[in-house]
């Protein structure tokens, strides 16, 4: 059995506050060849994730919230915003899916959070994500900037 606690959360989310990229993974399964990839992620407001898509192979992505509260964002082609929704377990908004094909990105909202996502495998880094070419690239100094632009397009700021 698998278990999900405060002790492997608050261990996670220690060591993610840590980190350069201010995020934490810790995987359930233990091959990158399982159809099915389940994961914690902890993450801290000042992380960053490209915007991406996964296509070729597809892939759906199941988030649901532990802890904390982090919005979804939807693009289309051109890096609009053509959707978004805030996981919040103190609002009733306890996940989302994001179908394949789908740029998306995940915007964190509060310290501490954590988030259970499951995923089509298997996993192979060559191919798992199409980063978006209209967002900054992770790393660059303009990606707390491009946050900032959404969170206040969309009145979250």
């Amino acid at each position: 059995m698998i278990i999900i606690d405060s002790k492997l959360t608050a261990n996670l989310i220690k060591e993610a506050a840590t980190l350069p990229r201010r995020r934490k993974n810790y995987n359930f399964h233990t091959d990158y060849s399982d159809p099915v990839n389940r994961m914690l992620h902890a993450m801290e407001p000042d992380t960053y994730v490209q915007p991406h898509k996964h296509e070729n192979p597809d892939k759906r992505e199941v988030f649901i919230i532990l802890k904390g509260k982090l919005v979804i964002v939807e693009f289309d082609d051109n890096g609009n915003i053509t959707g978004h929704f805030v996981l919040d377990p103190y609002h009733d908004n306890f996940g989302a899916e994001i179908p394949p094909r789908t740029w998306h990105s995940l915007i964190v909202l509060q310290k501490d959070t954590v988030v259970y996502e499951v995923k089509d495998g298997p996993y192979d880094e060559a191919t798992d994500k199409i980063f978006a070419p209209w967002a900054p690239a992770e790393g660059s100094c303009d990606c707390e900037k491009y946050n900032n632009n959404i969170l206040a397009a969309l009145g979250l700021l």
